[in-house]
Parts: C-alpha cells; structure tokens; sequence
C-alpha cells in the first residue's frame, strides 16, 4: 500500500510539539524537566564565550581558597542550562511570546560533575492587556543530584492565549 504525497500547506497540517497557551497554566500547576549533567566542557566553553575571566572559575586552587570542593560552576551557567531543560520539555513551543522580567537567587554551588534539573511551578496566569495573550508567572527552583536547591529564579512570560491571532501587534 502507497499513499501519495500530501499537498497540504504548513498551515493545513498540525504540528506534532505543541506548548500550552496561558490558561493551560494554572496557578499551582508544577512539572520537572529532565535531568543534565554539567560537563568541565559545558564550563569552559561558557566562561570562554561569555566574558567569565574570573580566577573562580579558571582556577581550581583559588577557588579552593574560597572553600568550593570542586570546578565551580558560574550560576548564570546554571540558570542557561535550566532554562534550556524548561524549553525542552516544549511547554512554550510556538506558544511563548517574551520573556518580561526575573528575579534569581543562588542557594548554593554547582560544580563540573553535578547533575541538574528543574521544578517549575506557575504561581500566577492572567490575560494581558491585549486580547489572546496572558501573562504567567513560574518559580523554577533548580535542584542537584542530592535534591538540593542550588538556584531559583521567577520569570514572568508573555504567552500567546487560546484565541491568539498571528500578526495583531
């Protein structure tokens, strides 16, 4: 059996990954990402492309000094790798819209070797301003292999709504 190829347009097909729109992020709503371990690559190729000359986290022995047991891991590092483990799950594939406004607090170190991942919790939903958008706040807490909190950060999202139309500025 053969089909013959489709000539259905981008728009007539549905995509396979789909993010939630805003009101399918209630306040108290809580998943976790997958898990990734940090890389002496993963460091060095940030602290490299970044602009991170710091003796913290070039220098072993001098972060020593400071009392860390291990390569230190620049929390702007740790924060990139759990947003990425967020973007991953696709909860805002092809429905996020902007990224508003965070807060961050480191809780503790993370070192080479150390594997992370995300719980993320909506704290609150509400339409925006302009009709088929919302606006939602998360409190990502970030954990380590032992559940430890090493950071947590709150981003408030622009996210298209149920309704959104393409093109409506």
């Amino acid at each position: 059996m053969t089909s013959e190829p489709t000539t259905a347009t981008a728009r007539d097909i549905p995509p396979l990954v789909r993010g939630l729109t805003y009101e399918d992020m209630p306040a108290g709503q809580v998943f976790r990402t997958a898990r990734r371990t940090i890389t002496e690559t993963d460091l060095v190729n940030f602290i490299t492309w970044g602009g991170f000359n710091e003796p913290l986290f070039w220098d072993a022995s001098h972060a020593a000094d400071g009392g860390y047991t291990g390569r230190l891991v620049p929390g702007a590092l740790t924060y990139c790798i759990a947003e990425g483990l967020v973007l991953q799950t696709n909860v805002l594939h092809g429905t996020g819209l902007a990224f508003l406004h965070m807060e961050l607090t480191v809780h503790g170190p993370v070192y080479v070797g150390d594997t992370l991942y995300a719980v993320v919790e909506t704290t609150k939903s509400r339409p925006s301003g302009k009709p088929g958008r919302g606006v939602v706040t998360s409190r990502i807490t970030v954990r380590n292999q032992r559940d430890e909190d090493v950071l947590v950060y709150t981003p408030v999202r622009l996210i298209r709504g149920r309704d959104y139309e393409a093109g409506t500025p």
